[in-house]
Protein backbone atom coordinates (compact mmCIF):
# COMPACT_ATOMS: atom_id res chain seq x y z
CA UNK A 1 0.00 0.00 0.00
CA UNK A 2 1.37 3.44 -1.12
CA UNK A 3 2.77 5.72 1.73
CA UNK A 4 0.39 8.73 1.74
CA UNK A 5 1.85 12.11 2.77
CA UNK A 6 -0.15 15.01 4.16
CA UNK A 7 -0.70 17.60 2.06
CA UNK A 8 0.18 20.16 5.61
CA UNK A 9 3.88 18.48 5.55
CA UNK A 10 4.43 19.09 1.67
CA UNK A 11 7.30 22.40 1.90
CA UNK A 12 5.40 23.57 -1.38
CA UNK A 13 1.79 23.88 0.15
CA UNK A 14 1.04 27.46 1.73
CA UNK A 15 -1.45 26.81 4.56
CA UNK A 16 -3.52 29.75 5.95
CA UNK A 17 -1.97 30.16 9.13
CA UNK A 18 1.27 30.91 7.83
CA UNK A 19 2.69 34.13 5.82
CA UNK A 20 2.49 33.10 2.35
CA UNK A 21 5.73 33.48 0.31
CA UNK A 22 6.38 36.51 -2.18
CA UNK A 23 8.33 37.45 -5.28
CA UNK A 24 10.21 39.90 -4.77
CA UNK A 25 10.09 42.39 -1.98
CA UNK A 26 11.51 45.71 -1.07
CA UNK A 27 12.46 45.78 3.15
CA UNK A 28 9.78 48.72 4.37
CA UNK A 29 12.60 50.37 6.44
CA UNK A 30 10.83 49.64 9.28
CA UNK A 31 11.47 46.02 11.22
CA UNK A 32 8.51 45.68 13.37
CA UNK A 33 6.41 45.83 9.92
CA UNK A 34 8.57 43.67 8.07
CA UNK A 35 8.12 41.30 10.71
CA UNK A 36 4.13 41.32 9.75
CA UNK A 37 4.34 41.00 5.43
CA UNK A 38 5.01 38.12 3.60
CA UNK A 39 8.22 38.08 2.08
CA UNK A 40 9.51 40.65 4.99
CA UNK A 41 8.56 43.31 2.47
CA UNK A 42 6.68 45.44 0.08
CA UNK A 43 5.67 43.36 -2.66
CA UNK A 44 7.12 44.17 -6.09
CA UNK A 45 4.75 43.85 -9.05
CA UNK A 46 1.79 44.43 -6.76
CA UNK A 47 -0.74 46.76 -5.16
CA UNK A 48 0.09 47.95 -1.83
CA UNK A 49 -3.21 50.21 -0.82
CA UNK A 50 -3.18 52.76 2.01
CA UNK A 51 -6.49 54.02 3.76
CA UNK A 52 -6.62 56.99 5.85
CA UNK A 53 -8.65 59.67 7.15
CA UNK A 54 -6.61 62.54 5.94
CA UNK A 55 -4.90 62.14 2.69
CA UNK A 56 -1.18 62.14 2.75
CA UNK A 57 -0.51 61.83 7.06
CA UNK A 58 2.79 60.33 7.41
CA UNK A 59 3.00 59.09 3.92
CA UNK A 60 6.58 59.25 3.71
CA UNK A 61 7.38 58.14 6.70
CA UNK A 62 5.66 55.22 5.55
CA UNK A 63 7.22 54.84 2.32
CA UNK A 64 10.09 56.63 2.03
CA UNK A 65 13.08 53.90 3.07
CA UNK A 66 11.55 51.51 0.44
CA UNK A 67 11.68 54.77 -2.27
CA UNK A 68 14.96 55.13 -1.61
CA UNK A 69 16.13 51.68 -2.19
CA UNK A 70 13.59 51.25 -5.57
CA UNK A 71 15.75 54.45 -6.88
CA UNK A 72 18.91 52.52 -6.44
CA UNK A 73 17.39 49.83 -9.00
CA UNK A 74 15.65 51.65 -11.67
CA UNK A 75 17.06 55.13 -13.62
CA UNK A 76 13.63 57.08 -13.89
CA UNK A 77 11.29 58.57 -11.27
CA UNK A 78 8.86 57.91 -8.82
CA UNK A 79 6.17 58.96 -10.15
CA UNK A 80 3.25 60.65 -7.61
CA UNK A 81 -0.39 60.78 -9.33
CA UNK A 82 -2.25 63.33 -7.68
CA UNK A 83 -0.67 63.98 -4.49
CA UNK A 84 -2.18 65.89 -1.96
CA UNK A 85 0.27 68.02 -0.91
CA UNK A 86 3.53 69.19 -2.65
CA UNK A 87 6.86 67.27 -1.53
CA UNK A 88 9.24 69.03 0.70
CA UNK A 89 12.56 68.44 -1.18
CA UNK A 90 15.05 69.42 1.55
CA UNK A 91 13.71 66.59 3.83
CA UNK A 92 13.54 63.60 0.95
CA UNK A 93 17.00 65.06 0.25
CA UNK A 94 18.36 63.99 3.34
CA UNK A 95 16.79 60.65 3.61
CA UNK A 96 18.14 59.52 0.65
CA UNK A 97 14.85 60.33 -2.03
CA UNK A 98 16.33 63.49 -4.61
CA UNK A 99 13.76 65.48 -5.68
CA UNK A 100 14.49 65.47 -8.95
CA UNK A 101 13.80 61.55 -8.76
CA UNK A 102 10.00 62.78 -8.38
CA UNK A 103 7.64 63.28 -10.70
CA UNK A 104 4.60 64.71 -9.99
CA UNK A 105 1.60 64.11 -12.33
CA UNK A 106 -1.65 66.50 -11.51
CA UNK A 107 -4.67 66.01 -12.34
CA UNK A 108 -8.14 66.59 -10.76
CA UNK A 109 -10.57 63.98 -12.63
CA UNK A 110 -10.58 60.31 -11.13
CA UNK A 111 -10.26 58.81 -14.76
CA UNK A 112 -7.11 61.25 -15.71
CA UNK A 113 -5.61 60.07 -12.44
CA UNK A 114 -6.17 56.15 -13.65
CA UNK A 115 -5.34 57.20 -16.82
CA UNK A 116 -2.01 58.53 -15.73
CA UNK A 117 -1.33 55.83 -13.20
CA UNK A 118 -1.68 53.23 -15.56
CA UNK A 119 0.51 54.72 -17.92
CA UNK A 120 3.62 55.27 -15.50
CA UNK A 121 3.30 51.97 -14.26
CA UNK A 122 3.73 50.45 -17.87
CA UNK A 123 6.63 52.91 -18.58
CA UNK A 124 10.40 50.74 -18.48
CA UNK A 125 12.17 53.25 -16.42
CA UNK A 126 9.91 54.23 -13.51
CA UNK A 127 10.89 53.60 -10.54
CA UNK A 128 7.56 53.41 -8.14
CA UNK A 129 4.57 54.92 -8.78
CA UNK A 130 2.48 56.84 -5.57
CA UNK A 131 -1.43 57.24 -6.49
CA UNK A 132 -4.43 59.54 -5.19
CA UNK A 133 -7.45 57.85 -6.07
CA UNK A 134 -10.25 57.99 -3.72
CA UNK A 135 -12.68 57.76 -6.45
CA UNK A 136 -11.75 54.63 -7.67
CA UNK A 137 -13.27 51.16 -8.41
CA UNK A 138 -12.60 47.70 -7.78
CA UNK A 139 -12.24 47.06 -11.26
CA UNK A 140 -10.24 50.12 -12.10
CA UNK A 141 -8.27 49.06 -9.69
CA UNK A 142 -8.10 45.67 -10.47
CA UNK A 143 -6.67 47.03 -14.32
CA UNK A 144 -3.63 48.88 -12.33
CA UNK A 145 -3.21 45.53 -10.37
CA UNK A 146 -2.56 44.00 -14.17
CA UNK A 147 -0.31 46.80 -14.90
CA UNK A 148 1.93 46.97 -11.65
CA UNK A 149 2.56 42.77 -12.18
CA UNK A 150 3.39 42.92 -15.63
CA UNK A 151 5.91 45.37 -14.84
CA UNK A 152 6.89 44.20 -11.36
CA UNK A 153 6.03 48.00 -10.26
CA UNK A 154 6.28 49.29 -6.53
CA UNK A 155 2.64 50.81 -6.64
CA UNK A 156 0.64 52.38 -3.56
CA UNK A 157 -2.57 53.35 -4.07
CA UNK A 158 -4.03 55.79 -1.22
CA UNK A 159 -7.88 55.80 -0.25
CA UNK A 160 -10.22 57.03 2.16
CA UNK A 161 -11.53 55.43 5.14
CA UNK A 162 -14.82 54.63 3.24
CA UNK A 163 -13.70 52.29 0.85
CA UNK A 164 -12.24 50.21 3.67
CA UNK A 165 -15.22 47.71 3.26
CA UNK A 166 -14.91 48.34 -0.57
CA UNK A 167 -13.64 44.69 -2.48
CA UNK A 168 -10.29 45.42 -3.46
CA UNK A 169 -7.44 43.35 -5.80
CA UNK A 170 -4.96 44.52 -3.62
CA UNK A 171 -2.79 41.98 -1.73
CA UNK A 172 -1.97 43.84 1.14
CA UNK A 173 -4.18 46.62 2.39
CA UNK A 174 -3.28 48.84 5.14
CA UNK A 175 -5.23 51.45 7.47
CA UNK A 176 -2.94 54.19 8.71
CA UNK A 177 -3.75 56.70 11.47
CA UNK A 178 -2.41 58.80 14.39
CA UNK A 179 -0.67 61.84 14.87
CA UNK A 180 2.14 61.58 17.55
CA UNK A 181 2.72 57.65 16.95
CA UNK A 182 2.00 56.19 13.51
CA UNK A 183 -0.70 53.34 14.01
CA UNK A 184 -0.94 50.66 11.71
CA UNK A 185 -3.83 48.17 10.71
CA UNK A 186 -3.04 45.04 8.61
CA UNK A 187 -6.31 44.74 6.71
CA UNK A 188 -5.16 42.05 4.30
CA UNK A 189 -2.10 40.07 3.72
CA UNK A 190 -1.91 36.57 2.41
CA UNK A 191 -1.38 35.36 5.52
CA UNK A 192 -3.67 35.05 9.02
CA UNK A 193 -5.31 37.96 9.96
CA UNK A 194 -3.73 40.02 12.75
CA UNK A 195 -5.68 41.95 15.18
CA UNK A 196 -3.35 44.26 16.98
CA UNK A 197 -2.61 47.51 15.02
CA UNK A 198 1.21 48.25 14.92
CA UNK A 199 2.74 51.40 16.43
CA UNK A 200 5.55 53.24 14.32
CA UNK A 201 7.18 56.25 15.36
CA UNK A 202 5.39 59.48 13.64
CA UNK A 203 8.85 61.03 12.47
CA UNK A 204 12.10 59.40 11.15
CA UNK A 205 14.78 59.04 13.33
CA UNK A 206 17.07 61.78 12.10
CA UNK A 207 14.10 64.30 12.02
CA UNK A 208 13.40 62.94 15.55
CA UNK A 209 16.85 63.57 16.58
CA UNK A 210 17.42 66.81 15.28
CA UNK A 211 13.68 68.30 16.95
CA UNK A 212 15.19 67.17 20.40
CA UNK A 213 18.56 68.76 20.07
CA UNK A 214 16.53 72.33 19.25
CA UNK A 215 14.76 71.26 22.16
CA UNK A 216 17.72 71.60 24.12
CA UNK A 217 19.50 74.25 22.76
CA UNK A 218 16.67 76.62 22.43
CA UNK A 219 16.10 77.09 26.15
CA UNK A 220 20.03 77.62 26.39
CA UNK A 221 19.93 80.83 23.63
CA UNK A 222 17.55 82.34 25.83
CA UNK A 223 18.91 82.10 29.21
CA UNK A 224 22.62 83.81 27.67
CA UNK A 225 21.74 87.61 28.97
CA UNK A 226 22.37 90.07 26.00
CA UNK A 227 25.19 92.31 25.66
CA UNK A 228 25.17 96.28 26.74
CA UNK A 229 24.84 98.79 24.23
CA UNK A 230 27.63 101.12 24.32
CA UNK A 231 26.44 104.70 24.96
CA UNK A 232 28.47 106.03 22.19
CA UNK A 233 26.66 103.83 19.47
CA UNK A 234 23.50 104.63 20.90
CA UNK A 235 24.72 108.37 19.40
CA UNK A 236 26.45 107.43 16.53
CA UNK A 237 22.97 105.33 15.46
CA UNK A 238 20.50 108.34 16.36
CA UNK A 239 22.35 110.96 14.31
CA UNK A 240 22.54 108.65 11.21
Amino acid sequence: MPHLVEPLSLPYVWRGEDLAAEGTVLPSGHAALDAHLPGGGWPMGSMVEVLQQRAGQHVWQLVLPALAQAIGRQTGPVVLVGAPHEPFGPSLQAQGLPPERLLCVRAEKPAARLWATEQALRCAEVSAVLAWLPQAKSAELRRLQMAAQQQGRLLFVFRGLNARHDASPARLRLLVEGVDTLTLHILKRRGPPIETPLALPACSARLAALLAARKTRVPDALSVPLPRRSHVLDRTAALT
